[in-house]
């Protein structure tokens, strides 16, 4: 669940903490109070992408923290933190978000204090937060969103088989590309041999050898330093062999303890250890000695390694890549090459592959076709029953599967193989009897519309295990008893998530275990802001009432009031 958000310079909200509880939680004010506002945040929590028009005008940033509890440690949102190797207090169960907005268009954000990608929070976000607004009812309305809310229904079910299957249709499109780009005219294919061999040449011309260039580096440095390297060898080997230098004086040492070995052990064994040394010693000086003899200053060397150098970093710039790259790059090149000029010979091979990979493709596609058939008839059943405790009782559900026209076959239908499978899902309704059911954005009204999305966000909560459930004044446009349906059924959901809940609806606002009013205020030197008040028990009565009157409070709006509350603890009981 949600517990806790802060929010700080955000829009018109100078400064809000608010603590949420299980349950149902409403929140309700003056339509431009800055309800909705309070759902962007929530959405940038949930890895919204942030916009410098979100920071309050005069702060240098905007602020939202919000604190988040997960049951279990087999919860998905776990398993993002486990796979990013977010810090995690696994005691409590705990995650905090943080979201900053600088003035100057940064984003910021943090889980547990470890800093983020968006992509990452994104991830995380979609396991907390599911938010549902006016605008995600009017995507029900467009049927390239049916096949994911299908998808949603059972997850578990269905999510091994769409995985291999994206992995198989990946590899088919690769080969389509490799066949389309070899299939190109005669004259891109010869101009790409032209190119091809061109480069080729110039890199083979270059000689390269593997890090040719960080030996040469080592060289160079080495020459250019020869005086300097020269004087510290010679002196090292002068300092330990010249006439009275270290070694005479260990060997003068090593003999002296010599006499003392049949004395005591521990002399021997200190003869022993020096006798290591000096021998050690002696060798470090005549590998010195070597070296200094193997010195030899080479002025034409020197040229010549700053020319190749020279000729190596005009090709690095040139192709982008280190000497081992460009390597690389030419058994690369010697590969497309041989592949362009057997063109033929190529196109028929990947001709073969195309087939096998389509062949495989299919099967999973109608393996994942079976399971999206068994899913949509519990959909539709489901769907069916929610209905009618939204009043659309005379409703018809169902799910409709088509193909689109392509090259590759199945069933003894030539289909298109796409990114989701070869099934186009849309969602078809009546809510007349003796009405043919047809496509659900042709015959639903705005009030139908939101029942419809209320009932599938009711049937997909109880399989999604997200966290919060957000619902932005999708409530909008009905009244009467459908309202008080929809009242019941929101409060349902919280069964089994937190929702948090903007509504107009008395009805709404009734039903609720815990009521938020947000007012907005103009203070005295002209600044716009928003609080937020928990209400009391008395207030929520007061605050429903006026919703009732739609205004001014009076005893028969407030006894109503109170009527619609008490009646909704006995539905709630």
């Amino acid at each position: 669940m949600l517990a806790q958000i802060t929010i700080k310079d955000f829009a018109i909200i100078d400064e809000v903490s608010l603590t949420f509880n299980d349950g149902l939680t409403v929140l309700t004010g003056e339509t431009g109070a800055g309800k909705s506002i309070i759902i962007d945040a929530i959405q940038l929590l949930a890895g919204a992408r942030a916009s410098v028009d979100y920071v309050r005008h005069q702060a240098d940033q905007a602020v939202i923290e919000g604190l988040f509890f997960i049951d279990n440690h087999t919860h998905l949102a776990q398993q993002v933190m486990d796979e990013f190797d977010l810090p995690t207090d696994e005691d409590e169960g705990s995650i905090v978000i943080e979201r900053r907005i600088t003035s100057k268009g940064k984003s910021i954000c943090k889980v547990n204090g470890k800093l983020i990608t968006l992509a990452v929070l994104k991830e995380l976000g979609r396991h907390l937060i599911d938010i549902h607004s006016q605008h995600e009812t009017q995507s029900l309305m467009n049927p390239d969103s049916h096949i994911s809310l299908l998808d949603q229904f059972d997850p578990e079910r269905i999510e091994e088989t769409k995985a291999h299957y994206k992995e198989l249709y990946d590899h088919m499109q690769s080969l389509r590309r490799k066949y389309d780009e070899l299939a190109h005219n005669e004259q891109e294919v010869a101009q790409k041999i032209d190119l091809l061999t061109f480069q080729w040449q110039e890199l083979n011309d270059a000689q390269l050898q593997p890090h040719e260039d960080e030996t040469l580096e080592e060289e160079r440095r080495h020459l250019m330093n020869y005086e300097r390297i020269f004087d510290g060898l010679n002196s090292a080997y002068e300092a330990l062999s010249g006439e009275s230098h270290a070694l005479d004086f260990l060997g003068h040492a090593m003999t002296a303890l010599e006499s003392l070995e049949d004395v005591d052990d521990e002399f021997a064994q200190l003869s022993k250890q020096l006798k290591t040394n000096y021998y050690s010693l002696e060798e470090l000086s005549f590998d010195l000695r070597n070296r200094v003899d193997e010195l030899e200053f080479q002025p034409n060397r020197l040229d010549e390694i700053e020319t190749r150098l020279f000729e190596l970093n005009r090709l690095k710039r040139k192709y982008g890549l280190e000497v081992d790259g460009l390597m690389k790059r030419m058994a690369e090149m010697e590969e497309e090459l041989e592949q362009l000029e057997n063109k033929d010979t190529h196109l028929q091979s990947l001709e073969r592959d195309i087939k096998e990979a389509q062949k495989d493709a299919v099967t999973e596609a109608d393996h994942l076709h079976k399971l999206r058939l068994d899913i949509a008839k519990e959909l539709s059943q489901a769907i069916q029953a929610e209905l009618k405790d939204l009043y659309l009782e005379k409703a018809q559900f169902d799910v409709s599967f088509t193909t689109q026209l392509g090259e590759v076959e199945w069933r003894d239908q030539n289909i298109k193989l796409l990114k989701q499978g070869l099934d186009l899902v849309q969602f078809l309704i009546t809510t007349n009897p003796g009405e043919p059911l047809k496509p659900l954005h042709k015959v639903a009204s705005g009030g139908e519309i939101s029942r419809i999305m209320l009932a599938i966000k009711s049937i997909l909560s109880q399989h999604q295990g997200i966290t919060s459930v957000i619902f932005d004044e999708v409530d909008t446009g009905v009244s009467g008893r459908v309202a008080q349906a929809i009242a019941q059924k929101i409060h349902r959901i919280s069964d089994q998530s937190q929702v948090l809940c903007i509504t107009h609806l008395p009805q709404v606002a009734a039903i609720a275990d815990h009521h938020y009013v947000i007012e907005k205020d103009v203070s005295s030197s002209g600044f716009t802001t928003s609080s937020v008040q928990r209400l009391s028990d008395q207030e929520a009565i007061d605050e429903v009432g006026r919703m009732i009157s739609g205004g001014e409070l009076t005893e028969t709006t407030t006894q109503h009031a109170e009527e619609l509350i008490k009646q909704a603890e006995s539905m709630k009981s």
